[in-house]
């Protein structure tokens, strides 16, 4: 984890390694609820990103981690929601990004 401190704003900006950041697809939640906890003790921090449909997969996967494994040991830190255009499709692509702290 890297912090920086933005000199225009005075705001400290969170850069998260690659290695610290666990993509969500449509896979079973609690496998990668599973998957994600030796990152999250290793870097002290995880982020969740999923887009479209694995959306609610990884707020699924983000409330096993703080809820039920780690209940009292980590928090939800942020949660980013954006969205896409797809001009050949003429829709939009939601995306979630969900950091979470271990302490």
């Amino acid at each position: 984890m890297l912090m920086e401190t933005n000199e225009e704003s005075g705001q400290e900006q969170i850069k998260t390694s690659e290695d610290s950041v666990i993509v969500i697809y449509n896979e079973p939640v609690m496998q990668s609820a599973l998957d994600a906890i030796p990152v999250l003790t290793k870097n002290g921090e995880i982020t969740i990103r999923a887009k479209g449909n694995s959306i609610p997969n990884a707020v699924a996967v983000a409330n096993i981690i703080t809820e039920n494994i780690l209940k009292g040991n980590s928090k939800i830190h942020k949660i980013t929601v954006d969205s896409e255009p797809i001009h050949e499709m003429g829709r939009t692509l939601s995306s979630i990004e969900i950091i979470l702290r271990k302490y």
